[in-house]
């Protein structure tokens, strides 16, 4: 067993970070073994969604390795610090969504990775937090910017100052996460909101991502145009012929995410 685990279901791809003795902590190894995983997967057209989740009921993961990290010099931290980000930066990149199914502390590196992913789904015992201030540091992988565009300017400065811990209906009440389940409900759930998404057209999805990723990086203007454009480039695919004439046939489409 590897330290990154992914399996194919279907249309839907399962990550598992594998380092439940370690509560699932990121070393360079687990980024890199992600990287790869994540690349992989995002080239394929057989993939219309992904899971991302932890082993163990304990963590979706605590965070960056310590024991790795401490004695680094600033140099090394930087491109540690370059990793991570290429990790959360692929995860928004990629054209297919992915969702976090968060079992656990979703700490550090861990909430950043979370941050990063489409759409989050935690269980009722999950805590987030960006810790980094306790030791001496600040967030790294993009959680000042991206905590902040999720959930405000005022919440991330006061997470991110204090290093508290964040718990499961806090986060859904600030929508860090969009729902809460139990423990033996979380997997399932979130599965099936993967189906739903991997059923739709792959390449409208790759499209509305497209738009989403952008809708707070640029002004409105740029934005209307940018959704104008893959509007348009929508009616030269199949799934858009396909699409219209299932619905007006009153059948259910056969999308053939092209």
């Amino acid at each position: 067993m590897g330290v990154v685990e992914h399996v194919v279901d279907g249309r839907v791809a399962i990550i598992t970070l594998n380092r439940p003795e370690a509560l699932n902590a990121f070393s360079s190894v687990v980024l890199t073994d992600l990287l790869s995983v994540l690349v992989d997967l995002g080239h394929r057209d057989d993939v219309g969604a992904i899971v991302l989740t932890g082993a163990g009921r304990k963590a979706f993961a605590a965070g960056a390795d310590i024991r790795e990290m401490k004695d680094k010099t600033p140099d090394e931290a930087r491109r540690f610090a370059e990793l991570g980000q290429m990790v959360t930066t692929t995860i928004e990149r990629i054209p297919q969504p992915v969702v976090a199914a968060v079992n656990g502390f979703a700490l550090g590196g861990g909430c950043e990775v979370a941050l990063a992913c489409d759409i989050r789904l935690c269980s009722e015992n999950a805590r987030f937090g960006q810790l980094e201030i306790n030791l001496g540091v600040i967030p790294g992988w993009g959680g000042s910017q991206r905590l902040a565009r999720l959930c405000g300017l005022g919440f991330a400065r006061e997470v991110i100052y204090t290093g508290r811990m964040v718990d499961a209906q806090e986060a859904l009440q600030w929508g860090l996460v969009n729902a809460v389940h139990s423990q033996a409900e979380l997997m399932d759930k979130t599965r099936e909101m993967a189906q739903t998404i991997a059923a739709k057209s792959g390449l409208m999805i790759h499209y509305a991502k497209m738009c989403l990723s952008r809708a707070l990086d640029q002004d409105l203007a740029g934005g209307l145009r940018m959704e104008a454009d893959l509007f348009g480039l929508a009616f030269a695919s199949e799934d858009q012929t396909e699409g219209m004439e299932a619905f007006l046939a009153k059948r259910p489409p056969v999308f053939k995410h092209r």
